[in-house]
């Protein structure tokens, strides 16, 4: 049976040029960011919000962060940076509000973050040589962070070519191109709890006070040092430093789901994906599903049908598998996603369907759910939903991209704090 086009009972919310939507959670953000304070009480806090605040919209989340206390924010990209130094200008959020990108190609225009008050970190003597002519020409001082490898072998100064690097930006700083703000690096292994992962985070943190003292025995003393992320916040004390900086745990998702969840943290996940059922019906056994029959269907089963598909983000590789929750007004019906993924649909399995094979639809019973009936994808398992963990785990990824790739044509909703904020009060650098 497939249902009529007037049978359908659309929720009111889910109205919109686009029919999916993500809806995030403002309060939850600032609930996180509370319960990663908690963790690093002594320490400032960034709230990482680069790549669209992981997809949740980096305008909103933002703010959001700034109203839960927030002392920095930090972007990926240069380009973003300057998104965001636009943003919270137009919302009156005082320059004196550090920002820090740390990615930007030769013969980026430099002169443009200077404009921007952005802080910028510095690996190579190549960046410095460019934020240095840039600072010259717009008669300011840069402000620089340092950047030292300590293990990860991505950016970052290796500690043979430290020294140099040192050399170049005390000779900056004595012709007032560079103020240096702070000395920073990641941990690669901070998630990881064995003893060959614990190792690694000590033998990084080593690394990173043997990178501060070369920069020291050059003159080069910064004021903030920064090496923790979520998983440092949470699990290793002895990197918070004087600066952390809260990702993934800001968005109430944790960074080593198999270590702790979200719920063992005490964080909420603030995005839920959702969308209507645009079609019901009930199909006869051994009947395939999408692309390549690479499901058929083990007895007659109800199938619905989401409008979301790899177009919009949703990992092929969650085909055959992932769960979704249907919510009805009879309650709630788990499903799961059959067939491979189409480019801007999934098929959902809802559950077996009695009556005859072949049974004209007068004779088929009611249907689990309806067109309209409002599908999510992942949410907070507390209200009952599959998590973004779930649906990584059906991916074989991390629940980092299945938020952070959502694409942009899906709205993005945020719901308000409703609770009271503090106000944004920007520390003095």
């Amino acid at each position: 049976m497939t249902e009529r086009p007037d049978a359908a009972r659309p929720d009111d919310a889910l109205r919109s040029d686009y029919p999916a939507r993500a809806v995030v959670d403002l309060g939850a953000i600032g609930a996180n960011l509370r319960v990663l304070r908690a963790a690093a009480p002594t320490s400032s806090q960034m709230a990482v919000v680069k790549a669209d605040a992981y997809g949740h919209g980096l305008g909103p989340v933002s703010l959001a962060a700034l109203r839960a206390g927030a002392d920095w924010l930090g972007v990926a990209q240069v380009a973003e940076a300057l998104d965001l130094r636009a943003l919270l200008d137009a919302a009156g959020i005082p320059r004196s509000l550090p920002v820090l990108a740390w990615i930007g190609a030769r013969g980026f225009d430099w002169g443009r973050a200077l404009d921007a008050d952005i802080d910028l970190s510095v690996s190579w003597t190549w960046t410095l040589a460019e934020i240095c002519a840039a600072a010259r020409d717009r008669g300011r001082p840069a402000r620089i962070h340092v950047k030292i490898d300590t293990g990860m072998s991505r950016a970052g100064s290796t500690l043979a070519d430290l020294p140099a690097l040192a050399a170049a930006i005390r000779t900056a700083c004595d012709e007032g191109l560079v103020d240096v703000v702070g000395a920073w690096s990641h941990l690669s292994r901070a998630d990881d709890p064995s003893d060959e992962g614990l190792a690694s985070t000590a033998a990084h943190i080593e690394a990173f006070e043997r990178g501060l003292a070369v920069l020291a025995d050059a003159g080069v003393r910064p004021r903030i040092r920064h090496l923790a992320a979520t998983s440092g916040i949470l699990w290793h004390p002895d990197s918070h430093y004087d600066l952390v900086r809260a990702g993934i745990g800001l968005y109430g998702l944790s960074p080593a789901p198999s270590v702790a969840s979200s719920a063992d943290l005490g964080l909420t996940p603030a995005m839920t994906l959702e969308a209507p059922l645009t079609s019901v019906k009930a199909v006869d056994e051994d009947v395939p599903a999408s692309y390549g029959g690479t499901w058929r269907s083990p007895t007659r089963r109800w199938l619905g049908l989401v409008p979301l598909g790899y177009a919009d983000g949703i990992l092929r590789a969650s085909s055959n598998g992932a769960p979704v929750l249907v919510r009805t007004p009879d309650g709630d019906r788990a499903g799961r996603v059959v067939g491979r993924v189409c480019m801007d649909q999934v098929i959902v399995d809802l559950g077996p369907a009695d009556g005859a094979p072949g049974a004209p639809s007068a004779r088929t019973p009611r249907p689990p759910a309806r067109v309209g009936d409002r599908a999510v994808l992942f949410g907070d398992p507390a209200s009952g939903a599959p998590s973004a963990d779930d649906w990584a785990a059906c991916a074989d990824t991390i629940n980092y991209e299945i938020v952070s790739r959502l694409g942009e044509r899906i709205p993005r909703v945020h719901l308000p704090e409703n609770r009271g904020g503090t106000r944004c009060q920007p520390p003095t650098t």
